[in-house]
């Protein structure tokens, strides 16, 4: 059976500040749409959702983040996910230059959770705080 990756979905508090945050990086938006009813909530398995979503693409064309904002109540508030944590843990993008991804997230008030690192003088890479909590690793390979 043939099997791919179709996205990855992310919960959010603001949908907006994800967008912006995940556009200035390069990924951009394919589609929106506001989520709700029967199918909804089979598909789920959450009664009464009710979410906007976003599509975002990498530029290349093979990654796919979906980020979603709840509507109601069904939003539970919970600590931001730590680095050893067991779960979904982060998403990660290569990127051409790291300081200016960097850049970037400091201008949405995201930071590395302690500094950027050298794997092997093979990749810089680093997680950064996103919106919502999200951890997000930035590497970049050093000898492409």
């Amino acid at each position: 059976m043939p099997i791919r990756l179709e996205n990855v979905g992310i919960a959010v508090h603001d949908l907006e500040e994800a967008i912006a945050f995940f556009a200035d990086l390069g990924l951009t938006e394919v589609g929106r749409d506001t989520v709700s009813g029967e199918w909804s909530d089979t598909a789920v398995g959450l009664d009464g959702n009710h979410a906007k979503i976003a599509m975002l693409q990498t530029p290349d064309g093979q990654g796919t983040l979906e980020l979603f904002e709840y509507l109601d109540e069904l939003a539970i508030e919970t600590q931001p996910t730590q680095p050893n944590e067991i779960g979904m843990h982060r998403v990660a993008f290569s990127v051409d230059d790291i300081d200016a991804a960097l850049d970037i997230a400091a201008r949405h008030g995201c930071y590395p959770l302690r500094g950027v690192a050298t794997y092997e003088d093979t990749y810089k890479l680093t997680y950064v705080r996103g919106p919502s909590g999200i951890i997000v690793m930035l590497a970049q390979e050093l000898h492409p």
